[in-house]
């Protein structure tokens, strides 16, 4: 299975719980604006995704999806064209960047709750940076359920059960999800972090 070989397996559920609102937030509005700007060619497949993950479009940034194998984990081609992310991905985090990628999920679609099991993901923190949403999008993480604004930085504890809700009828809701190693200050801005932004239910 993927992996990361010398790593340790972190303790997501005492770094991050459910989901964790970082103390860092992006440029929304420019965020929104280059990512809306990316030829709609390099979207309409699932970027080798499989399984719950087939409900939502996706670009890959850096690396592949798992599925397509142990292959290297490298900026993809569409990163030239996302100066903002690439800065949120080398600058904003204080951490060495995994696998990212651009998330789009449908008008009325779920993502059903899962677990991410690979070793690969037992090693690295989650991060999500809402880059189009509205109030009717959901990310569900053990009991509780997140409401993710537009240029926030959210950490996911994605070795816990966790899924999307879009129950919107016509908007869709697109995520740049990133995997990256724990550094001392990533940490500590675990540490800082938001854990109390969820509701029952």
């Amino acid at each position: 299975m993927l992996d990361l070989p010398g790593h340790p397996v972190l303790d997501k559920q005492l770094l991050i719980g459910g989901c964790a609102r970082l103390p860092l937030a992006t440029d929304a509005a420019r965020l929104a604006a280059e990512v809306a700007a990316l030829p709609a060619s390099l979207w309409g497949s699932q970027g080798g995704r499989i399984g719950v993950h087939r409900a939502a479009e996706a670009i890959f940034l850096r690396g592949y999806a798992p599925a397509e194998g142990d292959r290297p984990i490298e900026d993809r081609e569409p990163l030239a064209q996302l100066p903002c992310v690439r800065g949120i991905i080398t600058t904003l985090i204080p951490a060495a960047a995994q696998r990212c990628l651009l998330a789009r999920l449908p008008a009325g679609a779920n993502i059903a709750p899962h677990i991410d099991q690979a070793g690969y993901f037992a090693k690295t923190i989650r991060i999500h940076v809402p880059v189009e949403t509205h109030g009717q999008v959901w990310m569900l993480a053990g009991a509780q359920r997140y409401r993710m604004a537009a240029g926030e930085v959210w950490a996911l504890n994605n070795s816990a059960p966790h899924g999307v809700r879009n129950a919107h009828a016509s908007l869709p809701r697109t995520h740049l999800i990133c995997d990256f190693l724990p550094s001392p200050a990533l940490l500590a801005l675990l540490a800082r972090a938001d854990r109390g932004a969820g509701h029952a239910g």
